[in-house]
């Protein structure tokens, strides 16, 4: 075992239960098409990160997916808000002996394992480290030796969360890392920013 965990927060890729706000514009498949590109890119992303990896799952772990069993363990997301769930995730990676843990979501099409490897080498100067989100809120978070109360009294998809957990660190005392900020792809003006970063149409 390594001393460094990647966590990775997926969804089920179900037809019309995905990518709600962009299936508002380009209908139920070509969510679901934008969100499987998001997955796959997150995979490729995460392989590249010499560090023990797991897949969480939103509804039911899929043991024959894209996400290779002799890559990633697989582990279903515990709680009733987002911030239970990944608070459970880190604290069970933690229990196993890991001292730093790094998640993050799949649905970032800018995440690089360059900034993975970043957050996991600021974690050796900081007991925690953020990617900001353009939204508000962030793609990934980390931490070592324990897991912070920066999870709770979170209203989660709100554009003030990044900043609600900057001032819990500030009110814990607990030093910091910001990773360049990113964005999700949870709009078509987010879809068509990445197109455009990418040079390439993903439908």
């Amino acid at each position: 075992m390594l001393e460094e965990s990647l966590i990775i927060f997926v969804k089920n890729p179900v037809l019309g239960k995905v990518k709600s706000r962009l299936a508002a514009d380009l209908g139920d498949e070509k969510a679901l098409k934008v969100y499987e590109y998001l997955l796959s890119y997150t995979k490729e992303v995460c392989l590249e990160c010499p560090v023990d990896r797991v897949i969480y799952y939103s509804d039911e772990v899929w043991f024959d997916d894209n996400f290779e069993l002799k890559y990633f363990e697989k582990e279903l997301q515990l709680g009733n808000h987002l911030g239970e769930r990944m608070e459970d995730a880190i604290k069970k990676s933690l229990k196993l002996g890991y001292s730093k843990v790094v998640l993050i979501g799949s649905d970032c099409g800018e995440i690089s394992s360059d900034i993975i490897d970043e957050a996991f080498e600021e974690l050796n100067q900081n007991e925690v480290v953020i990617g900001p989100a353009f939204d508000g809120g962030y793609y990934l978070v980390g931490v070592k030796n324990k897991c912070p109360n920066i999870f709770q009294n979170k209203i989660w998809g709100q554009n003030n969360v990044l900043v609600d957990t900057l001032l819990d660190l500030k009110k814990l005392n607990l030093k910091y890392h910001l990773l360049p900020t990113l964005n999700d792809v949870d709009t078509i003006s987010d879809l068509n920013l990445l197109t455009e970063k990418l040079g390439k149409e993903i439908l």
